[in-house]
């Protein structure tokens, strides 16, 4: 099967195109940027120059393919790279070259928490709109939510672990009960692979891992895995509320920002996860996939 992947050299991108070659797949891959492609597997994978916005590039990648795997997704906004262009006008033309070229399944990366409502995030408004346009397309789809995903390329958890190892203690936001259920990361791929795999696989499912952690047991467990546990500090959730609006100021440099913040507060835990009873995967428990890369 020909499988043509958005996001390929990214965090899970990279993961999902080893997985699908493992699989005995053919992957084409869209790379954005082409000093990325060391990222991706060295056989079995086609490099093709383009972006979202490119629709010769769209049209392209999705000659041919069998299947589309759509990832690309941004945390922060970037001068024209805001969510709704990212989100959902990148998903639209990625639909509209799907159906042009006659491909025949769309598996989608959207995230826990995705709702088009008020007082949600832009981030998770326009994850719940590109949502509604997979649904809509008259395609054959599966659209994966993952929650916290936890792998060697996290950013977020390699930072909280030099803060581990660094500083002499480790800030935790308010009480720091809110959920977590972070998700290995070849966990992911293997999921994103058995949607391309099985059509009779159709709607949203949400991906988590085997345990719900809150965030400080999150935090100590990474302190443990990285051998250099640290005390942690309880910050009011208003002070960082207010620090976080201010780095908003800073765009994509900003450590942390106030929409960050709120998704974060809002647990990521996965009460409908189907990685075991739809998937058949036994996901890798939050520390001992740690322990692999720190």
């Amino acid at each position: 099967m020909l499988v043509a992947l958005t996001g390929g050299t990214g965090f899970v991108g990279r993961h999902i195109a080893a997985t699908l070659v493992r699989r005995g797949h053919r992957v084409r891959a869209l790379t954005r940027d082409p000093g990325r492609t060391r990222f991706l597997p060295q056989q079995g994978v086609e490099s093709l120059p383009g972006h979202l916005g490119d629709r010769t590039a769209l049209e392209r990648l999705a000659r041919g393919a069998d299947a589309i795997v759509h990832l690309v997704g941004i945390i922060v906004e970037q001068g024209p790279q805001t969510f709704a262009a990212v989100h959902v006008e990148g998903t639209g033309a990625m639909l509209a070259a799907a159906r042009a070229a006659g491909v025949s399944r769309f598996v989608h990366m959207s995230a826990v928490g995705a709702r088009d409502e008020p007082g949600a995030t832009p981030y998770h408004r326009t994850k719940r709109q590109a949502e509604q346009l997979v649904r809509d397309s008259g395609l054959s789809h599966a659209i994966l939510q993952p929650s916290i995903i936890n792998g060697p390329e996290s950013a977020p958890i390699q930072l909280l672990a030099r803060l581990h190892c660094w500083s002499p203690a480790v800030p935790v936001f308010g009480d720091g009960r809110f959920p977590t259920q972070p998700i290995w990361v070849d966990d992911v791929a293997l999921a994103f692979a058995c949607a391309v795999e099985r059509h009779d696989v159709s709607g949203v499912f949400e991906l988590g891992g085997p345990e719900v952690l809150t965030y400080e047991e999150f935090l100590l467990a990474i302190g443990r895995a990285a051998r250099c546990s640290r005390p942690l500090i309880h910050i009011p959730l208003g002070l960082v509320q207010a620090v976080a609006r201010g780095f908003d100021l800073l765009g994509a440099a900003a450590p942390i920002t106030s929409d960050q913040v709120q998704m974060l507060v809002e647990g990521s835990a996965t009460p409908g996860n189907a990685i075991e009873s739809v998937f058949g995967i036994r996901p890798l428990p939050f520390e001992e996939g740690l322990k692999r890369f720190l």
